[in-house]
């Protein structure tokens, strides 16, 4: 790569010797410039013959941001230097260590930050903005990174064709949803009003110029209005210090200025009144800037608002008073709007010298006002106060230790954040994500590498969460996660599933006990309790269906107690009772026929899977004695011929008359065409008079559609003909039965 010019160097050294100077007021030890001039010219060595999309010398770029950073933010020396070094890390042959050799541990802390940020996936900001400026404040250690972050972005939109069109659309979506909030919030409103000047430049164009075309048009008529508003105002606050002069009061000097609001401010205007630019009321702001002493600042500002609010009437519901409470960037003011004619409104600002300053400045300046360096750490430590509490209404004694958020943010595959204590694992996270998620949680990708349940995240992390059907929680995850809402969610699944087999296991006993011809009553409970030394009946059924009893072992301790007539009266008891566990429920015939009046035998159609007729079913015995009839595909049936085989009987259809039908959903996806609704629900409801129960039907933004439809259908054979039917219609894709 060819080096800068000869020329090129001497602009370069130029706009440098220029920064120089323009930052003199607020950095001139010589020690401190000692090391900006190293940076410089380390910079200006690895950067040779680099440059900006434009054309531009990159050098350019690192002196801008260096002076943006002391005059418009308020920064020191330290971040000059930061400034100039910010990319260096990311260049081959040159480290971070290296660099805090050279410049300091600080100036690799700010870099470090500056790095780590710089990573953040921004795309779903707008979903998550306020999470994204907590998540800024997590990931640093220092505040410089964050603000020199903003000097950044500053540079880009002032400089546009330094920058490539996709950078600079993913930099302005920054900017609104990050960066603007900041600014406002740590008082810098000039750079606010320049940001939201650019951003709305870059997505409104059209309407940005047409405004600013109108108020070029009424640009005199608007200045000769303003000079009348002022002249009268001017007069009202000379009668109010003649007043104050002949009471023997405090005296005080003063300047009123005005000014159009700003382009981004009238189309909000527009916006939130619903209305055009001609019928926006309150175009127009006037500032009262007072000249006093610290002491009297306060009374000076209220004797000024009653001098012009006795002249002109104010809007009650529009005072501002942050004087007496001042925002938590320090901004202190007194704003009221007030009515000058029937149809135009001027809001007048009212301010001493030092609160302006600090108004058009922010923290900086703030800090300055108290008597403390400029470089100083101090009000570096407000701006993460101001940040992190946004309520806060003062800066006075709420200094703190710089610290790192108790939190982590965490993305999703969609770059959607969740928000979880530090520590937390996978398994947190999936819970946080849906509770459904958590409970089959097989593992993860985090950062595109595979990691298992028990992997504890960091700040940032990007994690897809790996789910299995066959995944249930167990005990042992409650020593996995870290948060209570994951805790929760796994004991009460863990309860649940623990009651399921309790009454399993009740059931399984009541059955027994009646083979065995001995009642099921609370004593033979309570006796079994005791030998197998459990805490209540829970616990024993529980143990029972799972298998921990073997329920051979409550055969032998009920034969031994209740002597030989109970060995006579089990005789009946089938061989396969023990290890194996295989009991036949003694009501199951052969094959159970169904749909036809049955003496003694309950029987109902499961839920879970609607069976209708001509489906290939099967029985299950549940812990009441009722025969649940279910789909052979059911989604439950591995599960339950797996762990309860012996309560499995065959089951066939036989003239059955479900009066009306059965219950069946069905699934229908495809493009969403002109009248394709009205279409299906002519084939169910009208062609093959079929009742619809529910129906719902979802469109997409590209045109697609996915349904429900809930039937009342006689049997299978009858469905499969609607389906068919359905499918032969413009536009369906896809019928499937999924219940």
């Amino acid at each position: 790569m060819a080096g800068y010019t000869s020329l090129e160097i001497l602009a370069i050294q130029k706009a440098y010797e220029g920064m120089l100077d323009d930052i003199h007021p607020f950095v001139n030890a010589p020690e401190h410039l000692a090391l900006i001039d190293k940076a410089y010219q380390f910079c200006l060595e690895h950067y040779d013959g680099r440059y900006l999309v434009s054309g531009k010398a990159y050098m350019f770029h690192l002196i801008e941001m260096g002076r943006s950073a002391v005059i418009e933010v308020g920064l020191g020396y330290i971040s000059v230097v930061a400034s100039f070094l910010h990319g260096i890390d990311y260049k081959e042959g040159v480290s971070l260590k290296e660099l805090e050799q050279q410049f300091g541990k600080t100036v690799a802390i700010i870099l470090e930050d500056f790095s780590e940020i710089s990573k953040l996936d921004t795309e779903k900001v707008a979903y998550n903005s306020d999470n994204f400026q907590v998540l800024f404040l997590s990931l640093i250690d220092d505040m410089r990174s964050v603000l020199l972050k903003i000097v950044h972005r500053v540079y880009d939109v002032r400089n546009q064709a330094d920058v490539d069109a996709d950078r600079l659309s993913k930099y302005f979506h920054e900017i609104k949803y990050i960066y603007i909030p900041i600014v406002h919030r740590l008082g810098l409103y000039k750079l606010k009003a320049e940001l939201e000047e650019k951003l709305m430049l870059y997505e409104n164009p059209e309407i940005f110029h047409e405004i600013e075309a109108k108020i070029e048009a009424s640009k005199e008529a608007r200045r000769q209005t303003a000079e009348k508003f002022i002249a009268r105002i001017s007069e009202g606050i000379n009668a109010e210090l003649e007043r104050t002069k002949r009471n023997g009061k405090h005296k005080f000097a003063y300047t009123v200025k005005w000014r159009l609001k700003s382009i981004p401010s009238i189309y909000a205007k527009m916006r939130a009144q619903n209305v055009p630019f001609e019928e926006v009321y309150d175009l127009m702001a006037a500032r009262v800037i007072i000249r006093c002493a610290l002491k009297d600042e306060q009374e000076c500002c209220w004797s000024v608002y009653s001098a012009i609010t006795n002249i002109y009437d104010p809007m009650p519901e529009r005072l501002r008073d942050w004087i007496t409470k001042p925002k938590a960037s320090g901004y202190e003011s007194l704003h009221t709007t007030v009515k000058y004619d029937d149809k135009l409104w001027f809001e007048v600002q009212i301010r001493t010298t030092r609160m302006d300053d600090i108004a058009e400045t922010g923290q900086a300046a703030h800090y300055l006002y108290k008597g403390e360096k400029q470089t100083s750490e101090e009000w570096l430590l407000n701006v993460r106060e101001v940040l992190e509490n946004p309520g806060l209404v003062s800066f006075e004694n709420s200094y703190r230790k710089i610290y790192k958020s108790d939190k982590i943010f965490i993305f999703t595959p969609e770059g959607d954040l969740k928000q979880l204590p530090i520590g937390s694992t996978v398994l947190d996270f999936a819970y946080e994500v849906h509770t459904r998620v958590g409970e089959t949680c097989n593992g993860a990708r985090v950062n595109g590498h595979m990691v298992p349940i028990r992997h504890v995240l960091t700040n940032g992390d990007k994690v897809e969460i790996i789910t299995s059907k066959k995944q249930s929680p167990r005990a042992d995850w409650l020593n996995v996660v870290v948060t209570e809402k994951a805790k929760n969610k796994i004991r009460r699944y863990l309860k649940e599933e623990e009651l399921k087999e309790s009454e399993l296991g009740k059931g399984m006993l009541q059955r027994r006990l009646k083979n065995w011809k001995l009642p099921f009553s609370e004593t033979v409970v309570d006796m079994l309790v005791k030998e197998f030394k459990l805490e209540n009946s829970l616990q024993l059924y529980h143990q029972i269906s799972t298998e921990k009893i073997d329920i051979a072992d409550v055969k032998r301790f009920l034969t031994a107690k209740f002597g030989e007539n109970a060995e006579k009266m089990a005789k009946s008891v089938p061989e396969t009772i023990g290890a194996s566990n295989k009991e036949q429920p003694v009501e199951a015939e052969e094959s159970l026929s169904i749909g036809e009046d049955i003496d003694n035998v309950t029987y109902k159609l499961a839920k879970c899977c609607n069976p209708i007729p001509g489906d290939r079913v099967f029985g299950f015995v549940t812990s009441d004695g009722t025969i649940s009839i279910h789909r052979t595909n059911c989604p439950n049936a591995k599960s339950m011929q797996q762990r309860y085989g012996y309560r499995i009987i065959n089951v066939k259809w036989n003239g059955i008359d479900e009066n009306g039908g059965s219950q069946a959903t069905i699934r229908i996806y495809g493009r969403d065409v002109m009248g394709l609704l009205g279409k299906i629900t002519k084939v169910v409801s009208e062609d093959l008079e079929v009742n619809m129960k529910n129906i719902v039907f979802n469109s997409d933004k590209e045109g697609y559609f996915d349904g429900k439809i809930v039937l009342q259908i006689s049997d299978v054979e009858a469905l499969e003909q609607l389906m068919d039917k359905i499918r032969t219609i413009e536009g369906i894709m896809e019928v499937v039965r999924i219940d």
